[in-house]
């Protein structure tokens, strides 16, 4: 019988894409293009202190007029984001895209991020399915980003 993973860190995306907080939203764009990723961490090299996704740029900055190369990271950027350890069950990340309905979750070791954990990570967990498909059916996380 095989063992169930339990750890995070079993499951993550190791390694992160991050960006300070001053960056331009243009730098963040750029970046995640040519990662072909769709999210990257805010870090001031001392903390996790925002995650940026492209659909922020998207609907709080591109559709609000702001300009992309003026406009910074941090103000349209969620800010204080939930995270999670690297050695914290899996059943805790579930629990927290659950209850605050996120997709996905910084890792963080001793202050700084080592990985994403996002649904598609967890989703072959076993008993996933119940628990995020509630997560995939609510709203996206919509705290004030400043």
């Amino acid at each position: 019988m095989t063992e169930m993973t339990t750890r995070v860190k079993d499951v993550m995306t190791p390694g992160v894409v991050a960006v300070r907080p001053d960056a331009s939203l243009m730098e963040a764009a750029r970046l995640m293009a040519g990662q072909n990723i769709g999210d990257v961490v805010v870090a001031d090299g001392q903390r996790v202190v925002g995650v940026l996704t492209d659909r922020d740029i998207t609907v709080r900055a591109v559709a609000e007029g702001r300009d992309p190369v003026t406009a910074g990271v941090r103000s349209v950027c969620t800010p204080d984001p939930l995270v999670i350890g690297p050695d914290d069950p899996v059943t805790e990340a579930m629990a927290l895209m659950r209850e605050h309905a996120v997709r996905r979750l910084p890792v963080v070791e001793n202050g700084l991020p080592v990985g994403m954990v996002s649904l598609g990570d967890l989703a072959a967990q076993p008993a996933a399915d119940a628990a995020l498909a509630d997560i995939s059916r609510a709203e996206p996380d919509t705290r004030d980003a400043g």
